[in-house]
């Protein structure tokens, strides 16, 4: 008998961890992934790949996440926010234009600058609505800057809305 090999057999709820597979025995389950819903801008004027305004029809993907009042109530807060701002970037970048040649160029830096200006304004009024509705819902909005789906060379800012996965509880950290 002492020549014979001997199989030890392993209880199936028995795991062998060593440091390298650590979490090998922990099941993956992989959330149904939802496409996000991008809200595209719908106004006459863009400057710098941002438009003026963003189209406030209700999208079908949001039916039973959020309520139609509190999307066009978030819409219309960032609409007022782009109409308050980008007929002045038009100005001054009609304005940049014309002294273009006097100014080497350093007639535009005003354009760049309100620009970063109006998205930083329109991400801080996203991640307050975010913080105050849309977390709660398992959703969430932010502003990125996409190529348009006509003409890959042209970039432009959309607004996403994005599906969080619920957090499961029955995992360790």
């Amino acid at each position: 008998m002492d020549e014979m090999d001997i199989i030890n057999e392993q209880h199936p709820l028995d795991f062998n961890v060593t440091n390298d597979d650590v979490y090998d025995f922990i099941p993956t389950y992989a959330p149904r992934a939802i496409e996000p819903i991008v809200v595209r801008g719908a106004g006459h004027v863009t400057v710098f790949a941002l438009n003026n305004k963003f189209d406030e029809e209700f999208p079908q993907g949001l039916a039973h996440k959020v309520s139609r009042e509190e999307y066009q109530e978030t819409i219309k807060r960032v609409n007022a926010i782009l109409k308050k701002n980008v007929p002045n970037h038009f100005k001054w970048l009609i304005f940049g234009c014309i002294c273009c040649c006097c100014t080497i160029g350093l007639s535009l830096c005003p354009v760049v600058y309100l620009n970063k200006r109006s998205k930083a304004a329109v991400k801080r009024a996203l991640s307050s609505e975010n913080a105050r509705i849309y977390h709660r819902l398992g959703l969430h909005w932010k502003l990125i800057q996409q190529k348009c789906s006509n003409n890959n060379a042209v970039q432009e800012y959309v607004l996403m809305i994005e599906f969080c996965p619920a957090l499961s509880l029955s995992y360790p950290d």
